[in-house]
């Protein structure tokens, strides 16, 4: 038996790096490989597939963790294991809401993504171990809280307090709390200082980005 392989990263190098390892993977065949999410979910609606390698900021209408859950709601029996290098907290969750399977951070490599194709494969479902943690001022980004983490993703995009609490369906003065915790934690003097160092180490990525 072998198993279609479904490959959707923008970089051509690490496309390139997965296409070889399925190519020389036993029982595996490389199906089809994209540079965007969208083309492989639209080649997944109408064609055989076992397990996809999913980056999840990609370029185009659709990022990876959308096309994940797309995929899983169109062919729910497709394994996928989302790939990414950003230590952004809730795209752990977020996986694991939808029910991928497995979850490769570039940056960890605990273990090859062969590794984790074969494990996903016999049924297991794949994390790391532990979270990326990346400096931030004073503190860590694993430091935040998930309710943090929430607001700092609005804030990276320009938000406003108000803009911020109706996104969120909290008060103002809850945002403003967690936005004077995340300053005292990481000793930066503003939010906008905040904001472009999160964006900047890829701890809080804005779902519009």
């Amino acid at each position: 038996m072998s198993y279609n392989v479904v490959i959707a990263e923008d970089f051509r190098m690490i496309r390139e790096t997965f296409e070889n390892t399925v190519k020389r993977a036993e029982g595996y065949t490389l199906a089809a490989s994209f540079p965007t999410a969208l083309q492989a979910v639209k080649y997944i609606e109408n064609n055989n597939a076992d397990l996809v390698l999913m980056d999840v900021l990609i370029p185009g209408s659709m990022n990876g963790l959308d096309a994940a859950e797309e995929i899983k709601t169109v062919r729910p029996g497709v394994k996928i294991i989302v790939v990414t290098s950003m230590p952004e907290i809730s795209y752990e969750k977020r996986a694991k809401d939808i029910g991928v399977e497995g979850f490769w951070q570039k940056e960890i490599q605990e273990q090859s993504i062969q590794e984790i194709m074969e494990r996903v494969m016999s049924g297991e479902t794949v994390y790391p171990s532990e979270q990326i943690k990346v400096s931030i001022g004073n503190t860590v980004s694993t430091d935040f809280t998930d309710k943090e983490i929430e607001v700092l993703k609005e804030l990276v995009t320009g938000a406003s307090n108000r803009e911020i609490a109706q996104k969120l369906s909290i008060g103002q003065s809850t945002v403003k709390m967690h936005i004077t915790n995340m300053l005292q934690k990481s000793g930066y003097r503003s939010r906008l200082e905040l904001a472009l160092m999160a964006r900047h180490y890829g701890i809080a990525i804005s779902d519009r980005f």
